[in-house]
């Protein structure tokens, strides 16, 4: 049975992934975390038991700025393939706490980076984001496009990482994938997401915060959406000269804030109070994927409307609270 890494795993995306793997049974998942309080630990650790209930999830926990830590698990577990989805996350937060954006996004890809060039890896993917296309009014946004003017250090720390990424597949031959989410939402979502704030916010009868007075527009995407992606890139590494690919992965359908938030009035039953706040520092006003390339690539078309997504986290969201 393959062995496959998961950085991250008690996040948002790492835990969904996790599940997704082990369903198919064909892999001895290996979850690794730090557990870090940037948002209620409470909630990774209830992720994190989820998964451990599963006899082919092994767990550790290490900080990826641990290189000696790091080293000596890949090197001994000799991993297939690691799906690197661990990372500092918010673009609001880089601003106030940037050394953690280094230490975790850069240093600790580093580290990563380091230890697999001397390893057999068939294939490393790891989690970009939409944000590394800056306030770019060139929609939809493609693989292609300049990518040179990220608007938040987050941003620019996921940038270095695909610069990192290109020149070790370049130098040591290393198939490594990148994938640049969109908005990503879901069960189990992060706190500091504006639909987990959002519903909690509505429910308990407190305004919600409209940033560029809800005039942002986003390309959401359901995270099922996201994890049956990773699986079919999974055995699907780069062939080329330089074995790095990057891929968009959205919805494709672009809706405003408005919309997004009076989708969630329906879902609840209830309307919200709104605070109109001004444009901030970081955010981009838009975002709209082109996912032309990895259609190609698996077949991807997007199966979750938001209604449903947001209908199926209400539903985990009252039962989790």
């Amino acid at each position: 049975m393959s062995k496959i890494l998961v950085t991250g795993c008690a996040g948002f995306i790492g835990y969904h992934l996790c599940i997704s793997l082990l369903q198919t049974k064909k892999y001895n998942v290996y979850g690794i975390d730090n557990l870090n309080s940037y948002y209620d630990i409470r909630l990774k650790k209830k992720r994190l038991n989820n998964l451990l209930k599963n006899k082919k999830f092994f767990f550790h926990k290490i900080d990826l700025v641990d290189k000696k830590k790091i080293k000596n698990n890949i090197l001994k577990n000799k991993y297939e393939i690691i799906v690197h989805l661990a990372a500092q996350a918010g673009v609001r937060y880089s601003f106030i706490n940037p050394d953690t954006y280094f230490n975790s996004n850069i240093l600790g890809f580093y580290n990563l980076l380091e230890t697999i060039k001397k390893t057999k890896i068939k294939h490393f993917i790891y989690a970009s984001t939409s944000s590394v296309y800056g306030d770019s009014k060139d929609f939809p946004f493609k693989e292609n496009h300049n990518t040179d003017k990220p608007a938040s250090f987050y941003a620019a720390s996921k940038k270095i990482n695909e610069i990192m990424a290109y020149t070790y597949s370049k130098n040591y031959n290393i198939p490594l994938t990148a994938l640049r989410f969109f908005t990503v939402y879901g069960p189990f979502g992060r706190p500091d997401m504006a639909l987990y704030k959002f519903v909690e916010k509505i429910l308990n009868n407190k305004p919600i915060e409209l940033f560029n007075k809800g005039n942002h527009i986003r390309d959401f995407t359901y995270i099922d959406d996201i994890t049956s992606s990773i699986l079919k890139i999974l055995k699907k590494p780069s062939k080329k000269k330089v074995p790095h690919e990057i891929f968009n992965i959205g919805s494709n359908q672009p809706k405003k804030l408005y919309f997004f938030v009076k989708t969630i009035e329906q879902s609840l039953g209830l309307k919200s109070k709104k605070i109109r706040m001004p444009f901030q520092k970081g955010d981009v006003h838009a975002t709209h994927a082109d996912i032309t390339k990895l259609a190609k690539f698996i077949n991807f078309y997007p199966r979750i409307k938001l209604k449903d997504g947001i209908n199926n986290f209400i539903g985990w969201f009252k039962q989790y609270k």
